[in-house]
């Protein structure tokens, strides 16, 4: 009977010992999904958490206005007779730095080349491509030679009073040279506007439109007036020569009409960084360095 009874009490340990096996591998399956389960949970919560700080959950933003880079003033066609329309410039996504070529063909020799200051006079620039871009030179004169030692350029009417029918203000006006005893600017200073300058001259004065200088000579105003565009890169020789030309009286009792004409057959504007139209190319010698 002992036996019996030690034979039952051994199957009963085991089998608890087996139902105690399998409790255990439970309760370690369910730490285990637990565990899987709230490494989950905190992916999760870092993952949503980010996103919100980066404003995922934001509403979507509205689309930022583009910013005018220059502003035109509309002027009266009907007022001023001699304004030619031909609509305006953007105002948005212009060029804002570098340069950018352009080249002026006239009836005096070689063209004319010049490097447009986009930094410094982004809509300076912005017009004169523009209206080049539009014809708006082409076949126009010269029509003066200013006492500063400019020519004048732009006018399709050569009044002096034609342009766009649009104007825009000053942007890069030099400071004024300093005082000096005499009228001349102090010795050793730069000129204002160096030889082969190229600004922008309005009527009236900061109100900018299509008129230019081309200055032959250094010129240092008491009051400078004029925004500088850019610089002359190739043909300062033909601008020399043309300021060197005698000159007649314009009509309004100025002798500062070219006696000979000058006709500007074309301008044109590359695009920014380009090299001038009717540049010299490069010899192999110096291709080759």
């Amino acid at each position: 009977m002992a036996s019996s009874r030690d034979r039952q009490r051994k199957l009963a340990r085991a089998k608890l010992d087996r139902q105690l096996a399998r409790r255990a591998a439970v309760a370690k399956r369910r730490r285990q999904i637990r565990a899987g389960v709230g490494a989950a949970v905190v992916l999760v919560l870092i993952v949503a958490g980010s996103a919100w700080a980066l404003g995922a959950f934001d509403s979507e933003p509205e689309k930022k206005a583009a910013e005018d880079v220059c502003l035109w003033s509309t002027e009266d066609g009907a007022v001023n007779t001699n304004l030619k329309d031909v609509g305006q410039p953007p105002t948005t996504g212009l060029p804002t730095s570098g340069t950018r070529p352009m080249t002026i063909t006239t009836n005096q020799g070689g063209p004319i080349t010049v490097e447009l200051d986009q930094t410094d006079a982004p809509c300076g620039a912005a017009s004169l491509s523009y209206l080049a871009g539009r014809s708006f030179f082409d076949n126009t004169t010269c029509h003066e030679i200013t006492a500063e030692g400019a020519l004048r350029c732009g006018d399709p009417t050569g009044t002096g009073l034609g342009g766009p029918t649009y104007s825009f203000y000053d942007e890069n006006v030099p400071a004024a040279p300093e005082p000096s005893p005499s009228a001349s600017p102090a010795p050793g200073q730069p000129a204002t506007y160096p030889k082969g300058t190229v600004a922008m001259i309005g009527n009236p004065p900061g109100s900018n439109g299509s008129q230019f200088l081309i200055f032959f000579k250094d010129a240092s105003p008491a009051k400078p007036a004029y925004s500088v565009v850019g610089k002359v890169t190739g043909g300062l020789d033909v601008v020399e020569k043309i300021g060197a030309m005698p000159t007649v009286d314009n009509g309004n009792g100025a002798k500062v009409k070219p006696k000979t004409q000058v006709l500007v057959q074309s301008v044109t504007v590359g695009e920014p960084g380009a090299a001038p139209a009717g540049s010299p190319a490069p010899s192999p010698s110096a291709s080759a360095g």
